[in-house]
């Protein structure tokens, strides 16, 4: 059984999309600073992660020596996030603070659906269990060329630590173009609350865009 949570208040809960090397952190941080000068309560939070518990599995999901099957995979972020809603997400929401996460149940269509190839209708299920049904009153994606992302997130990872890309990013480019392919298909599906955002040449710039979105919506 799925249990919904009802919140009292507004639903205040943004997600971040995009395939590596988007610049999702980077617009999560500068989204939390202009709410925060609008007055909103803000807090960020990721996935897999958010919680101690989540953080642990990231690191098992991540890891360039962990030999995962797909179905291993799945049901680990799904691990992760149940933990994360429950233990962070809803605590948050329920007092009314705008909760930024990045990445999230549309993460898990893309990679583990259409990249992975795993039965999408199944996500799709468990994604409701582990969210407890909970979804986001906005998500921005943010697009970008496949192959110029990857090269960015290897560069960065091999600059901070030491690593040419995590386990997910030393996947192939027709992966990656898969993921892409299925964050698409999901803006197309429910256009209301995907927002696509092209990234732009410089943060600032996909901000300003990001910011115009935002303000519409909350």
């Amino acid at each position: 059984m799925v249990f919904y949570i009802k919140m009292k208040n507004k639903n205040l809960f943004v997600t971040i999309e995009g395939g590596e090397g988007s610049g999702k952190t980077t617009q999560s941080i500068l989204l939390k600073e202009h709410l925060e000068h609008k007055g909103y309560t803000v807090v960020l939070t990721r996935e897999p992660g958010g919680s101690v518990f989540a953080e642990s599995i990231r690191n098992i999901i991540l890891n360039p020596k962990s030999n995962l099957t797909s179905e291993a995979e799945l049901f680990l972020y799904e691990a992760a996030r149940a933990q994360h809603v429950q233990e962070f997400v809803i605590q948050h929401l329920k007092k009314g603070t705008v909760v930024i996460c990045d990445r999230f149940t549309d993460a898990t269509v893309a990679y583990q659906g259409y990249a992975r190839k795993l039965d999408i209708s199944l996500i799709n299920k468990l994604n409701n269990i582990a969210s407890l049904g909970i979804k986001p009153i906005v998500t921005i994606y943010l697009d970008i060329n496949p192959l110029k992302g990857l090269n960015k997130a290897k560069d960065l990872d091999k600059e901070f630590y030491g690593i040419k890309g995590d386990r997910i990013e030393r996947e192939s480019l027709e992966f990656h173009k898969n993921v892409r392919k299925g964050y698409l298909e999901q803006a197309k599906k429910y256009p209301n609350r995907i927002k696509v955002v092209k990234t732009q040449s410089s943060p600032e710039k996909t901000h300003k865009l990001i910011k115009q979105i935002i303000d519409t919506v909350l």
